[in-house]
């Protein structure tokens, strides 16, 4: 039984699951919280049932970042096994082989926002707020949330962001694409159901192969033998 990330699913919405998170008040990340989210994201990537996947923190607040008083408590060895570990959760959800929303209210902030920048697409509330701050800590995005930001901002605004750890409201979020649809807050969860809801009845094995091939997680040969596999699916030869 996980204490702070569940996955949901209703009778209402078939075929799509929601992976939210619930560690009031701010869903801040722990290690315990990472492993959960891990666990759950291999959970959504196996069941059948789940078509595509929502990530939401709830109705006040997507994620504030990481449990900051959990990290001042480690010794340096212990904060690379927690960074490992932060790593391994964040790439389980980015790898979900199904089209994943993140449904951003309040805040995504720090790891916060790497886990919403871990979603094939990204629907937030016209006043909710983002930004790298781990630097207001005096450390760095780990779990590769620099890298996963760069290639969303480009690497020099993506230093900026870095580097200043400021506010980014929702409007210049969405120039920056960090998200790609505003609406008001009452409506992010709804919205994230309405793009996650298009693809319940698409092919499943096209559409992971497509999120694998779009992502870069296959080699030139493994993109070929995935595209054979998909065929096969298909027209049964």
């Amino acid at each position: 039984m996980r204490e702070f990330v569940s996955v949901r699913v209703s009778d209402d919405q078939p075929g799509i699951g929601a992976l939210v998170l619930h560690r009031e008040p701010t869903n801040a990340l722990t290690r315990q919280a990472y492993r959960e989210l891990a666990a759950a994201a291999e959970e959504v990537s196996a069941r059948d049932d789940i078509a595509a996947v929502v990530l939401f923190g709830g109705h006040e607040i997507f994620c504030a970042g990481d449990d900051v008083p959990e990290l001042k408590t480690l010794d340096r060895a212990e904060a690379e096994v927690a960074d490992r570990l932060r790593r391994r959760a964040l790439d389980a959800v980015a790898a979900i082989p199904k089209p994943t929303v993140a449904a951003v209210t309040g805040y995504a902030l720090g790891a916060g926002l790497n886990l919403a920048l871990t979603a094939d697409w990204r629907v937030s509330g016209d006043n909710a707020k983002f930004g790298a701050t781990e630097i207001l800590a005096g450390l760095m995005p780990g779990g590769g949330g620099c890298a996963r930001l760069a290639r969303t901002v480009g690497e020099a605004r993506a230093k900026e962001l870095a580097f200043s750890g400021r506010f980014v409201g929702a409007q210049e979020a969405l120039r920056l694409r960090l998200v790609d649809e505003l609406v008001a807050p009452d409506h992010v969860y709804d919205e994230a159901l309405n793009w996650a809801r298009r693809f319940v009845d698409a092919p499943a094995a096209a559409l992971a192969g497509a999120k694998a091939l779009i992502d870069g997680r296959l080699d030139r040969d493994s993109e070929v033998e995935r595209y054979g596999e998909v065929f096969a699916a298909v027209n049964g030869r």
